[in-house]
């Protein structure tokens, strides 16, 4: 199966480098998309697998919102367009939180998540909230740690119910992430406790929005289903606070 490794490492080829500091604590409520934060993908896909291209397009400010956009616009070689976004920076321990609201659809893959690796001089660590679209009453939790998921064998991810649908309203979604131990939640509730060390991260990494869908991975996400006219994830908010520190808004986990 093609992992997430394979699946992010393109897109991240082309992009300037920044520091790999630990990041100071922020709440973005995407009033406008701030390009000093934010770098916005365009121009190229992760891979065959994927059925859209990165573009500009469908990354954007809107009403206070930021939409992460899926749309039936060829592009390239491609029949739709799709968005990601990512820090300029990346982030050490902390609490990473977002609210999204995700639209419906199989062979989709709307996630809110942090990554860091090789295009960065780094080993692969990463640590996913991913909503497949087929099901929108469920959300999957993963981590990467050297390109390995878990613990290498028995695999890190698992599916955890949602309070409701994501493509109904908008969800809270956070995790705590320490150097020994990783906390999700899901609306401020506790969700699951990793507490394995070969199964939690230690490289400072950068927050990601995607909507993206694949012809081809159907295993995972289900047949795709066209679209025919465009749909989008919205992000309310989104905010990290480096461990130690404390309540910083009113929304957070740690208030």
């Amino acid at each position: 199966m093609i992992t997430k490794a394979l699946l992010i490492a393109a897109g991240a080829l082309t992009l300037a480098q920044p520091a790999l500091a630990q990041g100071a604590a922020f709440h973005d409520d995407f009033d406008q998309l701030d390009q000093s934060r934010w770098y916005v993908s365009d121009g190229w896909s992760n891979g065959a697998h994927q059925n859209c291209i990165w573009s500009a397009d469908q990354a954007k400010a809107s009403d206070g919102m930021l939409q992460v956009g899926f749309a039936p616009e060829p592009k390239g070689d491609r029949q739709f367009r799709c968005g990601e976004i990512q820090t300029r920076t990346a982030y050490g321990y902390g609490t990473f939180e977002a609210r999204l609201k995700t639209p419906a659809g199989s062979g989709l893959n709307a996630a809110f998540f942090t990554y860091i690796g090789p295009q960065q001089s780094k080993p692969h660590d990463e640590i996913d909230f991913e909503v497949l679209l087929r099901n929108t009453g469920q959300v999957d939790t993963t981590t990467f740690v050297n390109g390995k998921s878990g613990d290498g064998e028995t695999g890190s991810g698992q599916s955890h119910t949602l309070p409701r649908s994501s493509d109904s309203d908008f969800i809270t979604y956070a995790f705590t992430w320490e150097p020994d131990r990783l906390r999700f939640y899901i609306d401020g509730e506790l969700v699951r406790t990793m507490d394995d060390p070969k199964a939690i991260p230690s490289n400072p990494q950068r927050i990601f929005f995607s909507l993206w869908g694949s012809d081809t991975l159907t295993d995972w996400m289900g047949a795709f289903a066209p679209v025919s006219a465009p749909i989008a994830m919205e992000v309310d908010w989104v905010a990290f606070t480096p461990l130690g520190e404390s309540c910083a808004f009113d929304d957070s986990i740690l208030c």
